[in-house]
């Protein structure tokens, strides 16, 4: 679970070899820890003209308590000023010496081609200023709530603008795109909390849609946005699983842990450090939801969250494969979740405003050698995610997904180290990530304010070289 190379690389000696021989150096990524500032630094505010965000954009800002600055444009500084945010002003002629920890930059303004030339004259003077670590955000409008073929065509070309910035800018920078749904600004805050800010860490070159949210989107504590919160969390008594309970807990969820019998004590220590309670039983089993329906009224009525985290490997090609692995590989890692859900919905546990959260996997996406059965169950996955959104949004209950790359657990430390090798260094970070980056992902789509995120997909993989 080290990565040895990393380290190394970071080393003064392994920086002078790393510089002279050409080989990649990695950046040791920041990783967010309680206490510590939403944004570290100074955020820049930029939009193309005719843009509907940059008001709400800089509310949110302000929020934060972050420094920032805009381009020297009259409407710019006049958003800023109406929404309570202090910023200086960046005159790209006159750059000085400033450096940057943030780039937010709203493109709905863009609705021709010809006008994504504005892209160019926003981030070609200053993205050479970033800081180590930074945050790129581009918020747009998604094509089909455009008003026409020409605006579509133009904001669809925002995905590979920020997908192309992501494994361009380096330093351990994160480049996102934010499809906002016409009357769904009011919901940006939580997703800025969490792209802004080193939470964020291994998640890069993706796209997240915000849209309207049922309801009104609350205020949240944002040291302990979950407080109060009743939080089943499948598979949790190690690896990402466990890290997933911690980062919950921390944000003031109360944890129920489920995993199966032989693992009991691991998970009664992961619960027991946190507070929580355990829960123990085969999620395949014919009886199981039921168990956990029962187990969560009897003891809090209802759940406020439910992550799906429980899942398994058995490889091998297709035409190896015998019926048991593949049947086992969907029954825990898809048709569990299915039914599980679908006894927790007809019992009334989930309750309104209820978040559940997949983890699903980029074999899911970009397909595995030898994990036909576990692409096809992960791919399953972000399909009951972005079917049921729609249904389940009716009673103001949201369902997204992570979909993890490499991520450093006991499971990945036992690939042979090619393979591993490649896993960590085929993405735009160089590395592998750590299961606090997945949990962070998690925790961003179960907070009470992220009622706009709803049928997402989300990658925590560094920006893997494989798929979309």
């Amino acid at each position: 679970m080290t990565d040895t190379y990393t380290k190394l690389a970071n080393s003064p000696i392994g920086k002078l070899i790393t510089n002279q021989v050409g080989l990649p150096r990695p950046t040791i990524l920041e990783r967010w820890s309680p206490g510590d500032a939403t944004i570290g630094g100074r955020v820049l505010l930029g939009a193309a003209p005719g843009g509907r965000l940059a008001g709400d954009v800089a509310t949110v800002i302000a929020s934060f308590g972050a420094t920032a600055s805009t381009e020297l444009r009259d409407d710019l500084r006049t958003a800023a000023a109406a929404a309570g945010l202090d910023a200086a002003v960046w005159n790209a002629e006159v750059p000085g010496d400033a450096r940057f920890k943030a780039l937010v930059f709203d493109a709905t303004g863009i609705t021709d081609s010809t006008q994504l030339r504005e892209l160019h004259a926003f981030f070609h003077p200053v993205v050479r200023r970033t800081q180590p670590c930074s945050r790129v955000v581009v918020l747009g409008t998604a094509p089909e709530d455009t008003g026409s073929p020409r605006e579509a065509t133009a904001q669809r070309a925002l995905e590979g603008f920020t997908r192309s910035l992501g494994k361009e800018i380096g330093g351990g920078s994160t480049v996102q795109l934010v499809y906002v749904a016409p009357g769904a600004e009011a919901n940006l805050a939580s997703t800025l909390r969490f792209l802004l800010s080193a939470r964020s860490a291994y998640v890069s070159g993706q796209v997240v849609r915000v849209g309207k949210a049922a309801g009104k989107v609350p205020a949240v504590d944002l040291h302990r946005p979950l407080d109060g919160k009743v939080a089943l969390v499948t598979g949790a008594s190690r690896g990402i699983g466990a890290a997933i309970a911690s980062v919950l807990a921390r944000d003031g969820a109360h944890i129920v842990g489920l995993d199966i019998p032989p693992l009991a004590d691991d998970l009664a220590a992961v619960t027991g450090a946190l507070g929580g309670s355990s829960l123990t039983c085969d999620i395949t089993a014919a009886d199981a939801p039921q168990t956990i329906a029962a187990f969560l009224k009897e003891a809090h009525g209802t759940v406020d969250i439910v992550v799906h985290n429980a899942g398994i490997t058995q490889d091998r090609t297709l035409a190896r494969m015998k019926p048991e692995r593949w049947d086992r590989v969907l029954d825990i890692n898809l048709s569990a979740e299915e039914r599980i859900d679908d006894v927790l919905l007809e019992e009334g546990v989930l309750a309104a405003g209820s978040r559940i959260v997949c983890v699903s996997s980029i074999a899911g996406i970009a397909g595995n050698n030898g994990q036909t059965n576990y692409g096809t169950s992960k791919a399953g996955v972000a399909g009951m995610v972005q079917a049921l959104a729609p249904v389940l949004a009716k009673q103001r209950i949201t369902i997204n997904a992570v979909a993890p790359g490499f991520i450093e657990t006991q499971m990945t430390a036992a690939v042979p180290i090619a393979i591993r090798e490649a896993g960590r260094r085929m993405n735009s970070m160089s590395q592998g990530g750590l299961p606090v980056d997945v949990a962070e992902a998690i925790a961003w789509l179960a907070a009470p304010d992220s009622g706009g995120l709803n049928g997402n997909v989300v990658r925590v993989c560094g920006q893997s070289l494989l798929g979309a």
